[in-house]
């Protein structure tokens, strides 16, 4: 799979591991910024994450264009915590 798009810009989705270990899935093209906006050291992180800090990167992937990325952020989300935790064990 080709890992950038057009504009050499990459998306990519990631699963956030959260202090009280929940799990939050997203997407971005820049994964330390957003990490830092889910911390609350930039402004725009999620109000999951708000509550829930500190965070910490425990899974990504990279895709080629935001639509790839959305519906596999939409796959991930629908899997249980079990087979998430698996997908971050077997990266």
């Amino acid at each position: 799979m080709d890992t950038v798009n057009q504009n050499n810009q990459a998306w990519y989705v990631y699963l956030l591991r959260c202090a009280d270990n929940s799990l939050y899935c997203g997407i971005t093209t820049n994964l330390k910024k957003r990490l830092r906006q889910h911390n609350g050291e930039l402004v725009g992180g999620a109000k999951y994450t708000k509550v829930r800090q500190p965070c910490e990167l425990a899974y990504s992937e990279t895709h080629n264009n935001r639509s790839d990325a959305s519906k596999r952020e939409y796959e991930i989300k629908q899997l249980t915590k079990v087979a998430k935790e698996q997908l971050i064990t077997n990266k």
